[in-house]
């Protein structure tokens, strides 16, 4: 794998994400441009290790039904996910998404990857907290490339495995990022506090009319079919 043709200066590399749909499911597109225009960078790998924090998270069953049918190739850092765990009891994630090349631009690289917004604790005011999505790091690996040494760096994620796509680890490294004019925001909805009351009557009296339901059908049938 080598980047054909790349001039013996330091290209740069141009990271961008964005959030689309509503609500608490969300999907995170992530685009990355190889600063060397103009250049075939088809022989590269490319990813990116995404940092989430613990508001949102990937479902992990849901990932591997994409990876399934080859719609998305990633892997997980903790692989192991609580997907029912509220925002205060949950830890953070990282993701190492696998890019594919743009059709339409040699140099660029994009995926998508489903994530979803945690339960907040209830609030006093707002009905929406902010969750800060940092910049994904871009991670390339280029063999026998002709970038002069100082244009790499090892990346943090020097161990992790090629985005599922070989049984061993890689050696990942990183070409210095443009700076990300500004961070990404999650908006999730929020409960109120003085809510609290309201909403345990309900769930109780749904309880207790389900319940009645089932005993009723018991009843009526002897058993539950």
């Amino acid at each position: 794998c080598a980047l054909a043709g790349v001039p013996a200066t330091c290209p740069g590399v141009s990271v961008t994400q964005q959030l689309l749909k509503e609500g608490f499911h969300r999907e995170l597109v992530v685009k990355v441009e190889l600063g060397a225009r103009g250049e075939d960078a088809g022989g590269c790998t490319v990813a990116a290790r995404i940092h989430l924090p613990p508001g949102i998270f990937v479902d992990p069953y849901e990932l591997a039904s994409l990876q399934q049918h080859n719609l998305t190739k990633a892997v997980l850092i903790p692989d192991a996910i609580d997907v029912e765990a509220p925002e205060y009891l949950s830890t953070e994630l990282h993701v190492l998404l696998s890019l594919e090349p743009h059709l339409q631009c040699s140099h660029c690289f994009q995926a998508a990857l489903p994530v979803h917004g945690r339960y907040q604790r209830p609030a006093e005011e707002s009905q929406e907290a902010w969750v800060v999505v940092q910049s994904p790091e871009a991670l390339l690996c280029c063999c026998d490339n002709l970038l002069p040494a100082e244009c790499w760096t090892l990346s943090a994620a020097e161990g992790a495995p090629c985005s599922g796509q070989a049984p061993g680890p890689c050696r990942w490294y990183r070409i210095t990022q443009k700076p990300t004019p500004e961070e990404l925001v999650l908006q999730v909805p929020v409960g109120l506090r003085h809510h609290s009351s309201l909403v345990c009557v309900l769930t109780l009296l749904a309880t207790v009319l389900c319940s009645s339901l089932v005993l009723a059908a018991v009843c009526r049938y002897g058993h539950l079919s």
